[in-house]
């Protein structure tokens, strides 16, 4: 029952990110747009014929800890061997690596459709290629020669290991520590948690990117350096030897993504775990932190493609199940209408409808902006780059999970009573979306790290440079007709924006505790001035569309309907968020632990 639907991608890739531009630049000049079809089809093609079809097995038979190892159904091997064969480990990495150089807009856009197919079989990559891109990043060549190349293949695949039991998001407090060999190698102890994909049978070995400390180390973050701790040691030509001190202490048993295997693992407990120091030592975080923020905005993505999911069962349902007549409709023995046609089921749709192209475009302009950063001199256009989308990164990660999610909630009142049953695909997509609001860092880290640390950055310069963007975009509507109303709105929200942000970013000066109090609320409203932005150039891509005559009229008025739709429903909310920020309430920071 779940479909893509390919017409929204090619919009997005298209139409929004300028993806035939890309081709112009001698790192992209391979593809154009032809590539970039073939490369969606194919992984259309594995994605719901390798992935999707034991989605719902792998949900309900979730993998084993016996033995001190991991048993997990082996269509997951089998649909990532199709993924290794099609070469998209690699797609994005450095044709000297031996990867394909796809733009990382084209790379998101199939990574969506494998998301949206099977989230749990799909993280393994996901996971594998952030932690190829860090050694790519950071790495020495013989690394890079012993880990990235085996990674790019799809050979090895990789983790990242930063969360302890002791110490959950605060990294300050890790205690895992790094002990010199005299080889130049070090001796890594310790424990770490919550570890996706920490251990499979699948892939040759495992490339665990893990933080510690060295023994004499400064306390807090700026002590912690980063390692390689491979599951087994790895010869300098890439090929395995024997185990290598990291253990499977056990797995937790989540409320969903429960195909992924995610670990409690040991570090040298048992036998000796041998580490490679990357980079500069006491850099770790800084290293690591490419990594998470790539992450981000792949779970933002993640969290899109899995509400799409449930938008296209909710959809179809709606078409076709009979229930109900009209208000106005007085004969009990006429024949019962769809339930699309009650305003309310439309609403539930508009709702999901608005959240997810919103999201996906949203999601596919950061990645643009990567492709950008990839191909641009280092000059001071590229800083503006790099700040805004350091800006947008916890928007990107945070807005899709939350109301993504609240996508999925809407695809299950649409079924009603099917919704909440295993019958339909829509509560197992539920149960998987629930998680992204926590991982990568929780969405009340996010909003610290956007209000405390992002908007004031450089002396906000990434907030101007946003602005300055949407203004250009708020100037070019202004002219159409159809979206003077939705100009003008976001105007007056942006100018919101700026003035709560000013404000509070005065408070942060002497009253950091009180200004960072409603943090959360603030990357609500902010995320959805950023998502009505992301409307606007929607819709004016879409009128570009319908003068030209292309894009079939049921698809530009559909994209009409949800920006009208979002900026009438949603975007209205942040007026009360912004008073409530003005006006620096301390409710939650006044009440006392001894109250509750």
């Amino acid at each position: 029952m779940i479909e893509a639907n390919r017409a929204e991608l090619s919009f997005q890739l298209f139409e929004m990110a300028d993806v035939d531009g890309l081709s112009l630049h001698d790192r992209f000049s391979a593809w154009d747009r032809d590539s970039v079809e073939a490369a969606l089809d194919t992984a259309q093609h594995i994605a719901f014929e390798r992935f999707l079809p034991h989605a719902a097995e792998l949900d309900a038979n979730e993998p084993e800890f016996v033995d001190g190892r991991v048993v997990m159904n082996p269509k997951v091997a089998e649909a990532l061997q199709a993924y290794r064969e099609a070469g998209f480990f690699g797609a994005g990495f450095d044709e000297e690596w031996g990867g394909a150089q796809m733009p990382e807009t084209v790379r998101q856009a199939a990574s969506f459709l494998f998301l949206m197919a099977n989230v749990g079989t799909a993280s393994y990559p996901f996971l594998t290629i952030g932690a190829a891109n860090l050694i790519a990043s950071f790495g020495t060549d013989g690394q890079k020669r012993r880990y990235l190349r085996p990674m790019i293949e799809g050979r090895f695949f990789g983790t990242m290991a930063l969360s302890e039991p002791q110490a959950g998001s605060s990294l300050s407090d890790i205690t895992t520590r790094a002990e010199p060999r005299g080889d130049g190698t070090y001796r890594l102890i310790g424990r770490k948690m919550w570890i996706s994909g920490g251990d499979q049978e699948i892939s040759e070995t495992i490339v665990h990117m893990v933080l510690a400390r060295i023994t004499g180390a400064p306390a807090g973050v700026k002590g912690i350096s980063l390692f390689i701790a491979p599951k087994h040691r790895v010869c300098d030509d890439g090929t395995v030897g024997e185990r290598n001190g990291v253990t499977l202490a056990g797995l937790n048993h989540k409320m969903g993504y429960r195909g992924t295997t995610n670990a409690l693992l040991n570090f040298g407990e048992e036998g000796e775990c041998v580490a490679e120091l990357v980079g500069e030592p006491h850099h770790g975080l800084v290293y690591m932190f490419q990594m998470m923020n790539e992450a981000r905005i792949g779970v933002g993505l993640g969290a899109t493609a899995i509400a799409a999911a449930g938008y296209s069962v909710s959809l179809a349902y709606a078409r076709e199940r009979p229930q109900g007549r009209q208000p106005d409709g007085k004969d009990p023995v006429a024949p019962q209408i769809p339930i699309i046609g009650h305003a309310d089921i439309r609403r539930l749709l508009l709702a999901q409808k608005a959240a997810i192209e919103g999201a996906l475009a949203l999601c596919l302009y950061c990645a643009r902006l990567v492709d950008d950063l990839a191909v641009k001199p280092h000059d001071e256009s590229r800083r503006d780059d790099e700040l805004l989308l350091d800006l947008l990164t916890p928007i990107a990660k945070s807005w899709p999970s939350e109301f993504c999610l609240e996508a999925n909630k809407h695809a299950i009142q649409v079924l009603g009573g099917y919704g909440y049953t295993r019958d339909y695909p829509v509560e197992r997509l539920y149960r998987d979306n629930r998680l992204n609001p926590i991982h990568e860092g929780t969405h009340g880290i996010q909003g610290l790290d956007l209000l405390g640390r992002k908007v004031v950055q450089a002396g906000g310069a990434g907030l101007r440079m946003l602005a300055a963007r949407i203004r250009a975009d708020i100037d070019a509507a202004g002219d159409e007709p159809e979206l003077s109303e939705f100009a003008g709105s976001l105007e007056i929200h942006l100018q919101g924006l700026l003035s709560t942000t000013a404000c509070l970013a005065e408070a942060l000066t002497d009253r950091p505790r009180l200004a960072l109090a409603n943090a959360t609320l603030y990357l609500d409203m902010a995320g959805h001035v950023v998502i009505a932005w992301m409307w606007l150039r929607q819709a004016r891509a879409t009128l570009v569309m319908k003068a030209e005559g292309r894009g079939g009229e049921g698809f530009s008025d559909g994209k009409l309907a949800a920006c009208r739709y979002f900026f009438r429903y949603e975007l209205p909310k942040t007026g009360p968020q912004r008073d409530l920020l003005d006006a620096l309430d301390d409710t939650t920071l006044a009440i006392r632990p001894d109250w509750f």
